[in-house]
């Protein structure tokens, strides 16, 4: 008979915080929307990794991007009126930021200036968009999340080709959130934040998918958000609520648990390192970043 191991519990330990002077105890228009009008001094998220070991990190409700330096400092990057959720770097010299309130933008990291990158769609605007990921081919697959949920199931996945041709490929996701893609590439892994799962998305070779699934249930008042994969294919799910990063194999089963020391809004996560296995965790409510130690390195991020 095949019994489940239980998972491993490791407690993250604290890498870094906001310092205060950076700190805004504020009412904003996104915590009005998204955290009950509680005034929120910061909110972390996106974080990604430069080639000299700088980490990369949004604060949603006040448009700032901050670098912290391999020694924990912090310093603001670009302030503008936005509302910067998750980055990729196109280049050494720009970031793109999926943008709730303008859509795709391109930060000029040496000037701080940010401009418009995909701001529509045949002219409409996008519901909010959230978290994006590159494929080997220089394919910019990102999630247009907005106030979808349960009830309003309407959520969506695109994928911008290198030509510029855009396609839809889901339209009917309760809250599409964090993306990541298998080792091969031939599989997309989708947070589905409301419906408190992942969902599994085979990318066809005529650029289509079919027969997507239920990869992972979790449980909690929050679901899935920010998502990574190693090299072994093992998938890491940031869970808010819980305080979680799932480590899950390729039977979605949970191998680790690492957990949150301060806050449960364990919101997205990148790996880095000198040898890549070292897992660093925002933890947004209290602009903490964590970090702990992965049993394999992450997968190299594309670039297009």
């Amino acid at each position: 008979m095949f019994i489940l191991q239980a998972p491993d519990v490791i407690e993250f330990d604290v890498w870094t915080t906001m310092p205060d002077a950076y700190r805004r105890p504020q009412r904003s228009d996104w915590a009005d929307a998204n955290r009950g009008g509680v005034p929120v001094d910061s909110f972390l998220e996106g974080p990604v990794f430069d080639t000299q070991g700088n980490l990369y990190v949004t604060d949603i409700p006040w448009g700032r991007v901050f670098r912290v330096s391999p020694d924990g400092q912090w310093s603001l990057i670009a302030e503008y009126d936005g509302e910067p959720n998750g980055m990729k770097f196109l280049d050494d010299a720009r970031l793109l930021i999926t943008d709730y309130k303008n859509g795709l933008m391109m930060l000029d990291i040496a000037s701080g200036r940010v401009t418009p990158f995909l701001a529509r769609r045949n002219s409409e605007r996008f519901k909010g968009v959230n978290d994006l990921i590159f494929d080997a081919h220089g394919n910019l697959y990102f999630t247009d999340q907005g106030q979808s949920g349960l009830h309003d199931p309407s959520g969506r996945l695109y994928r911008l080709r290198p030509d510029g041709l855009l396609d839809q490929l889901l339209n009917n996701v309760p809250s599409p959130n964090g993306v990541a893609l298998s080792p091969d590439g031939r599989v997309l892994y989708l947070a589905v934040t409301r419906g408190n799962c992942v969902w599994r998305v085979p990318l066809l070779p005529d650029g289509s998918v079919s027969k997507v699934s239920q990869f992972f249930t979790s449980y909690g008042p929050s679901g899935p958000d920010g998502l990574a994969v190693d090299v072994e294919g093992n998938v890491l799910v940031c869970n808010p609520g819980l305080g979680y990063v799932w480590q899950l194999n390729h039977r979605a089963e949970p191998v680790t648990i690492w957990r949150s020391p301060r806050g449960a809004s364990t919101t997205n996560l990148a790996f880095g390192g000198a040898d890549g296995r070292t897992v660093f965790c925002t933890e947004s409510t209290t602009g903490s970043i964590l970090t702990a130690q992965a049993p394999q390195p992450g997968l190299t991020l594309a670039r297009p």
